[in-house]
C-alpha cells in the first residue's frame, strides 16, 4: 500500500481554499493520503499541535479546593483575629473562631465537591473515540484528544465530527449542525469541490466539529483540531473569568457594609476602653471579642447551607447545580431568555396543512407527498416522517401493491429539490418533486387547482406567493409539491434534468408543535414577575406563530438586522419592551443579554447549542440541558435533564426561598451588630468594668449564630416569592438604623435594671451574666417578629427545627450562670427578681420591634 507523501508541516488549513480544492489535492496539502498518516508522524504532530481538547479540562485538587475556601475576605480575617487572642494567650477564644471559620468552609467545600462530581458523570456520557485510519492497517478507534491534522478518519450515523474536517469520501452523508446554526433539519454534506463566501457550516465538503452524522458515511481529512478549530475559538473566549453574579455582587456589598461597621467599631472600643479603665491588654481583648461579634462570620455558612439545601431540593426536580450561587440567582432573575426549539415547542415536526394552490386542503396533494417519501432511498429527515405518519394515505394508494418505482434524483443543496420517479395503477409514469417553494417555482411552468391547469403567468405567481406568505405566517414550514407525465423516450429516469415543465398542485405545511406545558409555565414565569424573551435563530414569522400560542406577547419583535443597526444604548430600551428577536446569531445573542443588563435588569439564559457558550457565561445564571453540547453545559450554571421551563419556574421559587432565608440572617445579624455597637460604646464609657467578658462575647455570638443556621429550613412567605428578590443594600441599612437602636434601647434598659435596681455596681460577674442572658435571648426570640412581614400567625408559623434550635439555645444560656461552666466563663447567678424584669424587657421588645416592622412595610414596603 503506498505510503502518504511526506511534507514538511501541515500548513495551516484555511476551509475556503481547502473546500475548493479536489480531495486529493487537499490530502496533498496536509501532507496526508488516502490511509492517513503513519503512526510516528501522528505522534510528532500531537507534539507540535497540543491534543485535540477546547477546553482544560483538568480538576483542581480536592485539597486545594478546600484551601480555596479559607482565601476569602471573611475567613481570612476572622483567622488573624484568631491569632491576635493566641498572641494574648487567649486560647479558648482563639479556638471558638476557628470552630466557626473551618464549620463554614467544609460546608462549602462539601457541597462545591459534590457539584463537580456531578458535571463530571455528565461528561462521562459523550463519545471520546473515533475511527482513524493508518496505512497498511485496519480502522482503529484512538481518543479524540490524539487527533492531528492530516489524520483520516471514518465516519458513520451517530458519531460526531471529532475536529474540523474535508470529507473525501462520502456516501448519503446528512450531518446535524443544530448545535450551530439552529436550524433543526439536518444537511447534506459531498466530497465534491465547493465554492462559497458564507460561513462554514455551508459549504458542502466542510464538517465542523460539534456537529455530527445524521445518515450516511465519509472518510474525512482532519484539517483543524483543538483551539484550531471555530468550537475552540468559541472555547477560549469561555475560558476568561466567569462574569460575578448579581449574587455575587450583592454579597460582597453586604459583607463590605457589616466589616465596615465593625472595623470602625472595634478600634472605636480598643481605645474607649484602654481611656477610661487603663489596662491595654484586656481592652485588646474585649476590642477582638467584639470584632469577632460585629463580624458577620457565619455567613458564609448560612450561605452555603442555604443554597445547599437548594441545590437538592433542584436535585430532586432533575436539575444538577454546578455553582451554588446560581440557585439564588435564579431566584433573582426578572428576564429570562430562551431559544424557541425544545423550549417552547416539542422539537419534533408534523404535517400540519396540505393545500392546492388556492389554500384548500388537498387530497392530491399529500398523495403525491405521501409517494415522494416513501419511495425516496436517501435520508428520510423530519419531513418526510411527518408525512409517512398518514398512514391512511398509504391503504387509500395501496403504495406497496398499486404503485412501482423506477427512478430517483437525490436532493441536494443546489437544486433544493428531491424526485421519484414511479408507475402507477394505469401504468403511466410520473415525476414526483418536492423541495424549497423559489426552486420548485423555478421549474415549474403551470400550476393545477380543483382538476383545471393553468399557465404561471406573472399576476398566479403572485398569488401562490400570498399562499405561501399566510402559511408562513401561521409559523409554518412549506414545501411545495409537483408533478409531470413523462413521455416513452424519456428514459433517463435518474437525471435531474427531467425536473422541468413542471405542474405545481400544491403545498405541504409542517409546524413544530408547542409543548403543552409551555403555556403554564410561561403563565407561572409572569406571575412571578419574569419576562420571558424569546432568542432564535429561525424567521420571525414563525417565532411570532408559536409564542402566540403559548400566550406570549410577541407584537414587538426585532430581527438580527435591526438589531445590528442599534447602538447599545438603543438596543437596551428596546429589548425591554421586545418580546421576540429572530434570525439571530450567537454574537446578536450574548449583545442583548448584556444590553438586557445594561438597563439593570438579572438576566438568565437557557441554551444548548456550541455557539451559546458566551451568551450562558454572559447571563447572570446560565441554563443547560445534559442533551446539549459539552461546551453548552461546560459555561453553564444550572444543567436541566430535560429541556423545559416548567423545571425554571420552579428552580425560580426555590432561588428566591433560599435568598428569604439568607436575608433573614443578615438582617438579623446586621441588626444585633449595629445595636450591640451603641450597647458596648456607651457601657465603655459608663462602666467602670467591661460590660460582658471577652469569652462571654465570643460564646454569645457561637450560640446565637448556632440558632440561626436552622432558618435554612424555615418557611418564606407567599408574598415575598411574589417576584424577583436581590440585594437592596439602601434597605438593609434602613433596616438596620431602625432596629439597631431599637435593640440598644433595650440593651440600656437591661443596663439600668442591673445597675439601679437590682444594685448590680459593684458585681461585675452577675452583671455581665445578666446582660449576656439578656442579649442572647432577645437576639435568638426576636427572629419570630422578623422572620415575616406580617403578624406571626399559625398560617405563616416557622419551621420546626428553627423552634427546636431556639429552644435548645435559649436553655443552653439560662442553664450556664448554674452551670459547672460557670465559674471558668465568669457566670454568677442573678437574683430572682431579674427574670421578671427580663420578661417585662423582653415583652416591650417584641412590641415594640412588632410595630417598627410595620411602620417600615408601610413606608418603604420592605418585605
Amino acid at each position: 500500500m503506498r505510503s502518504p507523501p511526506s511534507a514538511p508541516s501541515p500548513v495551516p488549513a484555511d476551509l475556503t481554499a481547502l473546500a475548493e480544492l479536489d480531495a486529493a489535492a487537499a490530502l496533498h496539502l496536509l501532507g496526508s493520503g488516502p490511509e492517513g498518516l503513519t503512526a510516528a508522524d501522528a505522534q510528532a504532530r500531537l507534539a507540535r499541535h497540543g491534543p485535540n481538547t477546547v477546553t482544560d479540562r483538568r480538576r483542581r485538587h480536592p485539597v486545594r479546593t478546600f484551601l480555596g475556601q479559607f482565601a476569602r475576605p471573611l475567613p481570612l480575617l476572622l483567622l488573624g483575629l484568631a491569632g491576635v487572642d493566641v498572641a494574648t494567650g487567649q486560647g479558648v477564644s482563639a479556638a471558638v473562631i476557628a470552630v466557626i471559620v473551618c464549620l463554614s468552609s467544609v460546608l462549602g467545600f462539601v457541597q462545591e465537591y459534590r457539584s463537580d462530581r456531578a458535571v463530571e458523570r455528565l461528561r462521562a456520557l459523550v463519545r471520546t473515540t473515533a475511527r482513524v485510519l493508518r496505512p497498511g492497517m485496519p480502522a482503529a478507534e484512538q481518543p479524540l484528544e490524539a487527533l492531528v491534522p492530516g489524520d483520516v478518519v471514518l465516519l458513520a450515523a451517530g458519531d460526531p465530527i471529532p475536529a474540523e474536517v474535508r470529507f473525501i469520501d462520502a456516501v448519503d452523508l446528512f450531518i446535524d449542525q443544530s448545535s450551530l446554526t439552529g436550524e433543526s433539519l439536518p444537511v447534506e454534506k459531498t466530497d465534491r469541490p465547493a465554492r462559497g463566501d458564507g460561513p462554514a457550516t455551508g459549504f458542502a465538503n466542510i464538517g465542523l466539529m460539534g456537529t455530527h452524522v445524521i445518515s450516511g458515511s465519509a472518510r474525512a481529512l482532519i484539517v483543524a483540531t483543538g483551539t484550531a478549530t471555530g468550537f475552540g475559538r468559541v472555547a477560549a473566549a469561555l475560558a476568561m473569568a466567569r462574569e460575578r453574579s448579581s449574587f455575587d455582587r450583592g454579597i460582597d456589598r453586604v459583607v463590605r457594609l457589616l466589616l465596615r461597621i465593625m472595623l470602625v467599631m472595634a478600634p472605636l472600643v480598643l481605645v474607649l476602653n484602654w481611656a477610661s479603665k487603663g489596662d491595654w491588654r484586656e481592652a485588646l481583648l474585649f476590642a477582638t471579642a467584639v470584632a469577632v461579634g460585629l463580624a458577620p462570620e457565619m455567613l458564609p455558612m448560612i450561605v452555603t447551607v442555604n443554597l445547599a439545601r437548594g441545590a437538592l431540593e433542584l436535585a430532586r426536580r432533575q436539575v444538577i447545580v454546578k455553582r451554588l450561587g446560581a440557585v439564588q440567582t435564579l431566584g433573582a432573575i426578572d428576564m429570562l431568555c430562551t431559544d424557541k426549539t425544545g423550549t417552547l415547542t416539542q422539537d419534533r415536526v408534523v404535517l400540519e396543512r396540505h393545500v392546492d394552490i388556492a389554500g384548500k386542503e388537498s387530497e392530491l396533494v399529500v398523495d403525491y407527498a405521501y409517494l415522494n417519501s416513501y419511495y425516496q432511498t436517501g435520508l428520510r429527515n423530519l419531513l418526510d416522517n411527518a408525512v409517512l405518519q398518514h398512514s391512511h394515505v398509504h391503504a387509500r394508494l395501496d403504495a406497496d401493491r398499486g404503485w412501482r418505482k423506477l427512478g430517483e434524483m437525490p436532493f441536494d443543496f443546489q437544486r433544493r429539490r428531491m424526485s421519484v420517479v414511479v408507475a402507477g395503477p394505469d401504468g403511466r409514469r410520473v415525476l414526483i418533486c418536492k423541495g424549497a417553494v423559489e426552486e420548485m417555482l423555478a421549474v415549474c411552468t403551470h400550476a393545477e387547482c380543483d382538476g383545471s391547469r393553468a399557465a404561471l403567468a406573472g399576476d398566479r405567481a403572485g398569488a401562490l406567493g400570498d399562499v405561501v406568505e399566510r402559511l408562513n405566517a401561521d409559523g409554518l414550514r412549506v414545501i411545495a409539491i409537483a408533478y409531470r407525465l413523462l413521455d416513452a423516450a424519456e428514459d433517463r429516469l435518474t437525471d435531474p434534468a427531467l425536473e422541468r415543465d413542471l405542474v405545481l398542485v400544491g403545498y405541504i405545511a409542517f409546524f413544530d408543535p408547542p409543548k403543552e406545558s409551555a403555556a403554564a409555565a410561561l403563565a407561572a414565569l409572569a406571575r412571578a414577575g419574569v419576562a420571558v424573551k424569546v432568542l432564535s435563530g429561525d424567521n420571525l414569522a414563525v417565532c411570532r406563530h408559536v409564542c402566540g400560542m403559548v400566550g406570549l406577547d410577541a407584537a414587538a419583535a426585532l430581527d438580527g438586522a435591526q438589531v445590528d443597526r442599534l447602538d447599545d444604548a438603543e438596543l437596551g430600551k428596546q429589548a425591554l419592551v421586545t418580546g421576540v428577536f429572530a434570525k439571530l446569531d450567537p454574537a446578536q445573542k450574548t449583545r442583548v443579554i448584556r444590553c438586557l443588563q445594561g438597563e439593570g435588569r438579572v438576566v438568565g439564559f437557557l441554551g444548548d447549542g456550541v455557539n451559546d457558550g458566551p451568551a450562558l457565561k454572559a447571563a447572570d445564571v446560565g441554563v443547560s440541558v445534559d442533551t446539549g453540547a459539552d461546551i453548552a453545559k461546560e459555561s453553564a450554571d444550572l444543567v436541566l435533564t430535560s429541556k423545559s421551563l416548567t423545571a425554571i419556574a420552579d428552580g425560580v421559587m426555590t432561588g428566591r426561598t433560599v435568598f428569604g432565608n439568607i436575608v433573614k440572617y443578615v438582617r438579623m445579624s446586621a441588626n444585633s451588630n449595629f445595636g450591640n455597637m451603641f450597647s458596648v460604646l456607651g457601657a465603655s464609657v459608663l462602666l467602670p468594668f467591661l460590660p460582658m467578658a471577652p469569652v462571654q462575647v465570643l460564646l454569645n455570638n457561637l450560640l446565637y449564630d448556632c440558632s440561626q443556621t436552622a432558618l435554612t429550613t424555615d418557611r418564606v412567605d407567599p408574598a415575598y416569592l411574589a417576584r424577583p428578590r436581590r440585594w437592596e443594600v439602601d434597605s438593609l441599612r434602613r433596616y438596620v438604623l431602625c432596629f439597631g437602636p431599637i435593640s440598644s434601647l433595650f440593651d440600656y434598659a437591661t443596663f439600668g435594671l442591673l445597675w439601679f435596681g437590682l444594685g448590680m455596681a459593684h458585681d461585675p460577674a452577675r452583671f455581665q451574666t445578666g446582660w449576656f442572658v439578656e442579649s442572647l435571648l432577645s437576639q435568638t426570640l426576636i427572629v419570630y417578629v422578623i422572620r415575616t412581614a406580617a403578624l406571626p400567625t399559625l398560617a405563616n408559623r416557622p419551621s420546626l427545627p428553627l423552634v427546636a434550635a431556639s429552644v435548645l439555645v435559649c436553655a443552653t444560656g439560662l442553664w450556664l450562670p448554674w452551670s459547672p461552666l460557670a465559674s471558668m466563663l465568669g457566670f454568677a447567678p442573678p437574683p430572682p427578681a431579674y427574670w421578671w424584669g427580663l420578661a417585662a424587657i423582653l415583652a416591650a421588645y417584641a412590641v415594640v420591634t412588632q410595630a417598627a416592622k410595620a411602620w417600615l412595610t408601610r413606608r418603604f414596603g420592605i418585605a
